[in-house]
């Protein structure tokens, strides 16, 4: 017997594990972008204290690092939300102990959840400790995008628990995996022009610095090995090398919104092209804000918004694949009375007298739950 008003509870929390994912990864976001991410230089305290100290007491502790308080504040802003994040995961856990054993209560992505973040937490230490070695500030982005990600596919699990449960998943084919493999390589990608601050070694759009194909050292900017131990703030790595990494995240993106366009495509004439219509209008808006980004110098307030544009465009496309997977609706066609496409924006219920709705691959699905 399922405990619906518990489930209840720990959807709710959930949902808010979600909202502070996304504030902890834009706070994030604001202290890297604002050199603040050495504005404390040790973890998880502030200069041995757990707030930000007087000017005095930090150049006791370590005077070979000034403190500059609002640097200061703004990282242990950071690590205080975080804190409040991982003390929601263990509430998760508690609240869920009693559920564990229910059928199709996702007990196990809430404990993987609980380990991800503590992976983060050495994340975040290994940030500092290595003074912003690229290879880990890039982990630590795609491991918050992680979080982000698994409290939203929880969330959707447990709506789907107070709902009757999941039933026949549908198989994904190969064209949302392409689409995925495509999306995780762009945000690793964007997390490496961040770390290596590279997000200005290309000046103008769709050119790079006046050329369709600039000088760059690909060998280098994309050299995994650099040696731990220089301050990696403002990056260590010579302009071709960056601009190298520039170009790449645009080619990269270009080949995404291909495979994004062609997985639409695909399912064009079904009710799931509403979903993947969200995620292209999405991924268009991204890739406005990485243009005017450039154009406009990477201004902190854009920044900080192509930020929030590549989190929303990894939960849209992971409702989509959800839906598509679950919702027997999904794949359905629409079609008018000889044969042609009704527009995806009208709904099965209330067609005009004109108009059938003709189920073309799961006649007799019931109905089953979707994240909405």
């Amino acid at each position: 017997m399922v405990d619906r008003q518990r489930v209840a509870i720990v959807r709710g929390l959930s949902l808010v594990g979600v909202a502070l994912t996304a504030l902890v990864m834009l706070v994030g976001a604001w202290t890297r972008l604002s050199d603040a991410g050495l504005g404390c230089p040790d973890w998880p305290g502030c200069y041995g204290q757990w707030v930000v100290p007087s000017a005095d007491d930090a150049a006791v502790r370590f005077p070979a690092f000034p403190l500059e308080t609002s640097k200061a504040w703004l990282e242990m802003f950071h690590r205080y939300i975080a804190t409040v994040l991982g003390a929601t995961i263990v509430l998760l856990l508690w609240l869920g102990w009693p559920l564990r054993k229910t059928p199709g209560y996702p007990w196990r992505i809430t404990l993987f959840l609980m380990f991800i973040v503590l992976v983060q937490g050495v994340f975040g230490a290994l940030t500092v400790t290595l003074t912003l070695w690229p290879q880990v500030v890039t982990l630590h982005l795609l491991g918050g995008m992680g979080v982000l990600l698994l409290f939203v596919w929880l969330y959707c699990r447990l709506t789907s628990l107070q709902r009757g449960g999941i039933k026949s998943p549908r198989r994904a084919s190969a064209s949302w995996w392409l689409v995925a493999g495509l999306l995780a390589g762009q945000l690793a990608l964007g997390g490496w022009v961040s770390s290596n601050y590279a997000g200005m070694s290309c000046q103008g759009f769709p050119s790079c610095n006046g050329q369709w194909w600039p000088e760059m050292d690909l060998s280098e900017g994309f050299h995994l090995t650099q040696t731990v131990g220089p301050n990696y703030l403002h990056g260590q790595l010579h302009a071709n090398a960056r601009t190298a990494i520039h170009v790449a995240h645009r080619v990269w993106g270009g080949l995404l919104g291909v495979a994004m366009f062609m997985l639409w495509w695909q399912h064009r004439d079904k009710t799931a092209s509403r979903s993947l219509t969200n995620v292209l209008k999405i991924y268009c808006l991204q890739v406005a804000l990485g243009m005017a980004s450039v154009i406009f110098w990477l201004p902190l307030w854009l920044a900080l918004l192509h930020t929030a544009g590549a989190m929303a465009l990894a939960v849209s496309f992971l409702l989509a694949w959800w839906r598509w997977r679950y919702d027997p609706m999904a794949d359905r066609s629409i079609r008018m009375r000889g044969g042609r496409v009704l527009p995806r924006f009208w709904a099965l219920e209330g067609l005009p007298d004109n108009v059938q709705a003709r189920e073309v691959a799961t006649p007799s699905a019931s109905r089953r739950p979707q994240c909405d």
